[in-house]
């Protein structure tokens, strides 16, 4: 793995690790400021991945202009039909993974997202790391890198199923693999297909957008149907 690579693992990991010294920082000028410490962790999120982003895009500024795996890529048109479909064939593959986790009797819904959801509702800016700088940071370091690094030693299957894993277990939700991994596999497929990086940030982008929007807009009737499917699986259970 180029030397570069490896630099960015170290600031992607020193980023996620960085909310335990830089958040108490901020609640303590928060507090002296007279000021809600609730805002600490959306502050923190925003300047920390912001700052982790514009540090990458600088260390690989040469390399999206020189890469031959980039430039020969797709069209433009074919890329931006991938791009598009791209986001269906993600939330397709979510909703199989999902019910199959399911059958498994892993609950529906995600603490990650809803943490994601009451830091947006906390600071509404927050939501350009959730759906904006989140992902392409993501993209660069599991598809691009990780999955990169090994496609260029083994089959796409053991390349995708490898950085898939590593990209689920980085959201923390072990119980959630399964359907972390779907999309890993899916944004893995697009990177390959159109051999343009781009393209796969953009279905990630489009589609945790999409996710946080039908969560707000469609919250109550969430809950209903949660509450629901919960309801039904208790009153199965209790017949086995």
């Amino acid at each position: 793995m180029k030397r570069e690579y490896w630099l960015i693992l170290i600031i992607y990991i020193a980023m996620q690790l960085s909310s335990f010294i830089g958040v108490p920082l901020i609640m303590g000028l928060l507090h002296k400021m007279g000021k809600d410490p609730a805002l600490a962790i959306p502050y923190w999120l925003i300047f920390s991945f912001s700052i982790t982003l514009i540090i990458i895009l600088f260390i690989l500024r040469k390399e999206f202009q020189t890469s031959n795996f980039e430039r020969k890529g797709s069209s433009i048109g074919g890329s931006l039909a991938w791009a598009i479909s791209g986001v269906f064939i993600a939330l397709f593959a979510q909703s199989v993974a999902a019910n199959i986790e399911q059958i498994f009797g892993v609950p529906l819904g995600s603490n990650n997202t809803k943490e994601i959801l009451k830091i947006i509702q906390t600071f509404p800016l927050a939501v350009l790391v959730s759906s904006i700088i989140g992902p392409i940071l993501e993209e660069i370091v599991f598809r691009k890198i990780i999955f990169g690094g090994l496609y260029g030693r083994f089959n796409f299957f053991i390349s995708a199923l490898i950085s898939s894993v590593i990209f689920a277990l980085a959201h923390q939700e072990p119980q959630h693999i399964l359907l972390y991994s779907s999309m890993g596999f899916t944004f893995a497929f697009l990177y390959v297909k159109t051999k343009h990086i781009i393209v796969p940030m953009f279905a990630h982008i489009a589609m945790n957008t999409f996710v946080v929007l039908i969560q707000f807009v469609y919250k109550g009737d969430i809950d209903k149907l949660s509450k629901t499917v919960h309801g039904i699986q208790n009153f199965i259970g209790g017949f086995l």
